[in-house]
């Protein structure tokens, strides 16, 4: 014959299982199955900002603290599909395309001009019309001056700062940069700097060169962003940004003041083998920011596509570190 316990010794049984439970921070229904994300599904959607569309991604709960993505050149909000899950179980993560780029308008010179300065006001815009007042910045190539035009123009509004190869230093240019200096004193003597600059073979490159991992790069990003390089109305658009980016390096001083002033929480992971933007520019951080975390990793200028789990793990321990 079965033993049955007393009913009063089973329900004291039950008590000390439900303690258990609680001691080990497990609600009872975590003992039958791990319990699913319900946040980490990306949405894609498309506004109208000052008459041009703009796309943006966006994955996480909306009440969560914001993580706004700011991609490079000559990519999109694409660049982070594989880093925006990973934070969205968190945090509520912003990813736009600028005009020009990605899935947003691509209006004409003649009646949208391609500034740093005019692409940050276009992002600011949104963000004010998505009605988001407080966020984190990853900021990477490009980047960093649409983030930097941000920062300095609200800087109440900044939690924290993650870089990632988005320079901010003289001694962050690699070796290209005196050639492209030489088109932004001269751009009609130097035709070949923006031809060279839109390639295919430097599309490639940029995701490719410096890494010792090319086995983790999808070829399908720079044929994309190659066929995207090759649409009507591209050469213009991308000769003009790279003429501007002088303004970016004559504001290096103002952005390194304003760290110094602000100090915000930061975090550096750099791609360490990038040829563009050099270790030395990651490291320089430090500089004006005693408490930043750096990381040099080794990986290329995309160092998110080799490194992806690693730098979302850093970018998950730093925010726990720094709660809003």
């Amino acid at each position: 014959m079965m033993y049955r316990p007393p009913i009063q010794l089973k329900h004291q049984l039950l008590r000390l299982a439900a303690a258990a439970t609680l001691s080990f921070g497990l609600a009872p229904a975590a003992w039958a199955a791990p319990q699913v994300a319900s946040h980490s599904t990306t949405t894609y959607h498309r506004v109208q900002i000052d008459g041009v569309g703009v796309f943006y991604r966006e994955a996480g709960p909306k009440d969560a603290p914001t993580i706004v993505l700011l991609h490079g050149f000559p990519t999109s909000s694409r660049q982070y599909e594989a880093l925006i899950p990973l934070l969205a179980t968190r945090y509520h993560v912003i990813a736009p395309d600028y005009p020009g780029f990605g899935q947003s308008d691509a209006p004409d010179l003649s009646v949208f001009p391609y500034t740093f300065e005019h692409l940050a006001k276009v992002m600011d815009r949104l963000l004010v019309h998505l009605k988001i007042t407080r966020y984190s910045l990853y900021i990477h190539d490009y980047g960093a001056p649409v983030g930097f035009r941000l920062m300095l123009a609200h800087p109440e509004r900044l939690h924290a700062l993650i870089t990632q190869n988005g320079n901010a230093y003289q001694e962050g240019l690699g070796k290209k940069w005196p050639g492209i200096a030489e088109f932004w004193a001269d751009p009609k003597a130097h035709p070949e700097i923006p031809e060279t600059f839109l390639s295919f073979e430097t599309t490639m490159q940029r995701h490719t060169a410096g890494s010792k991992h090319p086995e983790r790069y999808n070829p399908g990003a720079w044929l994309d962003e190659f066929a995207h390089l090759s649409k009507p109305g591209q050469s213009a658009i991308q000769s003009a940004l790279l003429y501007d980016y002088r303004t970016n390096v004559a504001a290096y001083p103002k952005w390194q003041a304003w760290l110094r002033k602000h100090q915000p929480p930061t975090l550096v992971v750099w791609g360490a083998n990038d040829p563009s933007f050099i270790t030395a520019g990651g490291a320089a951080f430090k500089r004006d920011l005693p408490k930043a975390e750096i990381h040099l990793l080794d990986a290329g200028h995309f160092a998110l596509d080799e490194k992806t789990d690693e730098i979302a793990k850093l970018i998950l321990d730093f925010m726990a570190g720094h709660p809003e």
